[in-house]
C-alpha cells in the first residue's frame, strides 16, 4: 500500500531540537524493501592475543595459467603472479577450486561483474535491479562483527581505494552498489567503503572532545526517545514495507548509538607514531599501502578485528599507465584470447599482488603475543571472477595468508574438487573466530584440510 498523498524527499522526524532525516521510503517513490537480521551475537572465548580477519577484494579476475599453481601440496613452486609472495609462501595457503555459484546468472542474463562483488561475502543471489529495491545477503565480515564486534571500539573496517556509485545502472540492469560494495548488514543494507585514508584515520584514533563528550552525557537518552511521538503518527500513514524498513532504518540508529556509547567506556587508544594522513593520494599504489598501513595500525591497536577493503570496484575500467598499461583493465580482461592483451592483463594481477605483498609483509613485521600480527589474523585474497574473459565464477583465484591464532597449517596449495562452495571458507574462517556457525549463504558446511 502507497499513501495516497506521497512523502517528501526532505521529510524528518523532530522533537525537543532534534532531527532525524528519514531513510528512502516507497512513500516518497516507488521501491520495495525488504529485511534481514544479522545471526545473532556470541560471546567470543578470549586468547591472548586475538584472531583477526580481512577480505581484500580485486576485480576482473585473473590470468589463471598465472595464478594457478601446477603441483599440490607444500612443494609447489609460486607462478608468476605469486611471485611477490615468495618472503610470505610459508605463512599462506592458495585454494583452488572453490566457487561462487551465486554470481553466475541462475536466468538473470548479463550482470556478471554485479553479482560477482555482491556474493563474494554472503552467497547469496543479488536481486536483479538498478532501481532501490536491492536485496542480497549479510556478509560474513559482518556476522564475524555482530558476534564480536562488542569487544573492539569499532565492530568492522569497510575501506576501499575507487569511489563507487550506491545507485544507478552500472551492469546490464544491476544497480551500481552491488559492484561498489562488498559488505552487507543486512540483506538490504549495503555498508559503503571509506576511500579517503584521512577519514579512516579519524574514525580509527580521533577522540572525541571534552566537551562534545559532556554534553552526550547530559543527554544520555536516546535521538529515537526524543522522536517517538512523531514517528508514531508517521508510521500510521506508511504501507507495511514502509514500516519495515524505517524499523531497520531506527534499529540501525540504535547500533550506533549503543556502539558510540559502549567506546567512551573503553579506555582510550594510544594515538599511533603514524603521521595522520591528510587526503586520497594521487598515485594509486600510495593510496592502496596507506590503506594497508591503516588496517596494520587498527589490528595492532586492536581498534577492530574484522576488515574489507575494496582495490577496485568490480567492472573497473581503471587503466595503470604507471605500469606502462594505460588501457583499461575491464577492457583489457575481455582479452579474447589475444596474448599481447593476456600480457598486460598479467601485468596488472602482478601489480596488485605485490599490494598483498606489501601488507602481509607488514602484518609479518608487527610483533604481536608470541609471534606477530601476521600469526595472529587471516588475510583471504581474491575475486569473485577466475577467467575475466569468460565471466566465470568457478575455479575462482582465492588465497589465505596468516596464521589465524595457530589454526592454519600453511604453506600449501590445496585443490578442492571444483565448484565446492567459497562460502565453505567463510563458514572455517568464522569458526576460527569463534563464532560457531554451520551455513552461510550457500555454504554446505566447514571447508576441509584448512589445519
Amino acid at each position: 500500500m502507497i499513501p495516497s498523498k506521497q512523502l517528501s524527499r526532505r521529510t524528518v522526524l523532530r522533537s525537543m531540537g532534534v532531527a532525524v532525516s528519514l531513510p528512502w521510503l516507497e512513500a516518497m517513490g516507488p521501491v520495495s524493501a525488504w529485511s534481514q537480521e544479522p545471526v545473532p551475537g556470541q560471546e567470543t572465548k578470549g586468547k591472548a592475543a586475538p584472531n583477526r580477519m580481512a577480505f581484500i577484494y580485486v576485480p576482473n579476475g585473473k590470468n589463471m595459467d598465472d595464478w594457478t599453481p601446477k603441483t599440490e601440496g607444500a612443494n609447489y613452486e609460486l607462478p608468476a603472479i605469486l611471485q611477490p609472495l615468495a618472503s610470505v609462501k610459508d605463512k599462506m595457503l592458495v585454494l583452488t577450486g572453490l566457487t561462487a555459484d551465486k554470481a553466475w546468472p541462475h536466468g538473470d542474463g548479463g550482470g556478471d561483474h554485479a553479482r560477482a562483488l555482491a556474493s563474494f561475502l554472503t552467497g547469496a543471489q543479488a536481486r536483479k535491479t538498478d532501481g532501490t529495491d536491492i536485496r542480497v545477503g549479510v556478509s560474513v565480515d559482518q556476522i564475524a562483527a555482530s558476534r564480536i564486534g562488542e569487544k573492539t571500539r569499532l565492530a568492522s573496517l569497510e575501506i576501499g581505494c575507487e569511489q563507487g556509485a550506491m545507485a544507478g545502472n552500472c551492469d546490464s540492469g544491476y544497480s551500481c552498489v552491488y559492484s561498489s560494495t562488498m559488505s552487507w548488514r543486512s540483506a538490504t543494507q549495503p555498508l559503503p567503503k571509506e576511500v579517503n585514508p584521512k577519514l579512516v584515520f579519524e574514525r580509527l584514533f580521533a577522540s572525541a572532545p571534552d566537551a562534545s563528550r559532556a554534553k552526550r552525557d547530559a543527554r544520555r537518552k536516546s535521538i529515537l526517545d526524543f522522536v517517538s511521538e512523531d514517528s508514531k503518527d508517521l508510521t500510521g500513514r506508511l504501507g507495511r514495507s514502509d514500516v519495515r524498513k524505517l524499523d531497520e532504518y531506527f534499529s540501525a540508529i540504535r547500533d550506533i548509538e549503543l556502539r558510540i556509547a559502549r567506546a567512551e567506556k573503553l579506555p582510550p587508544i594510544k594515538a599511533p607514531n603514524y603521521a595522520a594522513p591528510t587526503g586520497i593520494p594521487a598515485a594509486y599504489e600510495e593510496h592502496i599501502r596507506l590503506m594497508c598501513d591503516l588496517v596494520v595500525l587498527a589490528f595492532q591497536a586492536d581498534v577492530t578485528r574484522v576488515v574489507s577493503f575494496v582495490l577496485a570496484n568490480e567492472g573497473s575500467n581503471k587503466p595503470y599507465p604507471f605500469i606502462e598499461v594505460p588501457e583499461g583493465h575491464h577492457d583489457l580482461s575481455h582479452h579474447g584470447g589475444d596474448a599481447a592483451k593476456k600480457a598486460k592483463i598479467r601485468q596488472i594481477n602482478l601489480f596488485h599482488t605485490k599490494q598483498l605483498a606489501y601488507l602481509l609483509e607488514k602484518l609479518k613485521s608487527t610483533p604481536e603475543g608470541d609471534g606477530t600480527l601476521l600469526d595472529y589474523a587471516m588475510v583471504a585474497y581474491g575475486s569473485g571472477n577466475s577467467d575475466g574473459n569468460a565471466h566465470n565464477h568457478d575455479n575462482l583465484p582465492i588465497l589465505v595468508a596468516g596464521g589465524g591464532c595457530g589454526t592454519l597449517k600453511t604453506g600449501r596449495h590445496i585443490r578442492y574438487t571444483n565448484e565446492t562452495p567459497l562460502n565453505n571458507l567463510w563458514v572455517s574462517m568464522l569458526n576460527r573466530m569463534d563464532v560457531d556457525l554451520n551455513q552461510i549463504g550457500d555454504s554446505t558446511g566447514g571447508l576441509l584440510h584448512l589445519s
